[in-house]
């Protein structure tokens, strides 16, 4: 499957699609010439990236990179970013919209080479780190991790979603990661209340290019740290990294799993195969490896909200 990108197909809607000089679009060629290896891991200037393709318009970066990438036409390290997206996804299939140049909508093919198929779960939270270090370092917010795969903001006082991941299987020996960050959104075009941005979040800059620069550097830094130990989360610092930069611990959350279950207890660790702890009334500790999870009240307060 090869990127749909539209963008000559109607002049007036390619010209109408660059007005907003508030956004303005990626600089593919200076991508490229910032994060693309030279020569390979083994010549000239080493490196993850081997290719960043920009397109204006996609359905979804992680379908068209997956389908890329099991037909052979994606080797590891390629990054697809969008401008927009039309059929973005989440987890749970949730959708992913934001207008055109407001967010960075992009995804990475990775191949976890050496590290057992029952440490790739961690991808996803290797993934948050990554963002939140990249973020911290490029647009200077304070951000926080909701486990598994949401990064979080403080707007006006309030935690906001600003960011999510979305890791899939590609082929036998590949992950596709999906990134989406909300950079410029304003108020009026969040998609639902609990959403953010880095702009509402007083970020120091909005730079789109700078911003996934810094980001697929953090990420490339992280994975080669992660996979050189055989993805050891403990010796790779991952998971008391991860931990520490975790809003959900020390919290009272709602799991909501599979088949309309649902545990609820505090958050009070995670453990080795990145599976977060709760600690129920009934004083089971349970872990809970997939699920929907819902923050009831914030960390140290007395009651639920």
């Amino acid at each position: 499957m090869t990127p749909r990108d539209d963008s000559d197909a109607n002049s007036n809607a390619h010209s109408n699609r660059w007005s907003d000089l508030e956004r303005p679009p990626l600089n593919a060629v200076a991508l490229r010439r910032a994060l693309v290896r030279d020569g390979g891991r083994d010549g000239g200037r080493g490196g993850l990236w081997s290719d960043v393709q920009v397109v204006a318009r996609t359905g979804s970066t992680n379908s068209d990179l997956v389908a890329l990438a099991v037909d052979g036409k994606a080797e590891e390290g390629t990054v697809l970013v969008a401008e927009e997206q039309d059929a973005g996804r989440g987890r749970l299939d949730r959708r992913w919209t934001a207008p055109a140049r407001s967010g960075l909508f992009f995804s990475v093919l990775l191949k976890p080479t050496g590290v057992p198929v029952e440490r790739w779960g961690w991808l996803p939270l290797l993934a948050g780190v990554a963002m939140a270090t990249g973020l911290s370092r490029s647009a200077g917010v304070d951000t926080a991790l909701k486990w598994p795969n949401d990064l979080l903001v403080t707007v006006e006082g309030e935690e906001r979603k600003v960011g999510g991941i979305l890791a899939e299987r590609a082929g036998a020996d590949a992950v596709v990661v999906g990134i989406g960050i909300n950079v410029t959104l304003r108020a009026d075009e969040l998609p639902v209340p609990g959403a953010g941005s880095l702009a509402l979040a007083g970020a120091a800059t909005t730079d789109r290019d700078t911003i996934l620069r810094t980001v697929l550097r953090s990420l490339e830094q992280w994975f080669e740290k992660w996979r050189s130990v055989g993805g050891d989360p403990a010796a790779s610092g991952l998971q008391d990294t991860y931990a520490a930069g975790c809003a959900t611990l020390g919290r009272e959350v709602r799991a909501e799993l599979p088949g309309n279950k649902s545990i609820t207890g505090e958050a009070v660790a995670l453990d080795g195969d990145g599976r977060l702890v709760l600690a129920t009334a009934e004083g089971v500790q349970q872990p809970v490896g997939a699920g929907d999870i819902v923050h009831l009240r914030p960390a140290g307060s007395p009651g639920n909200e």
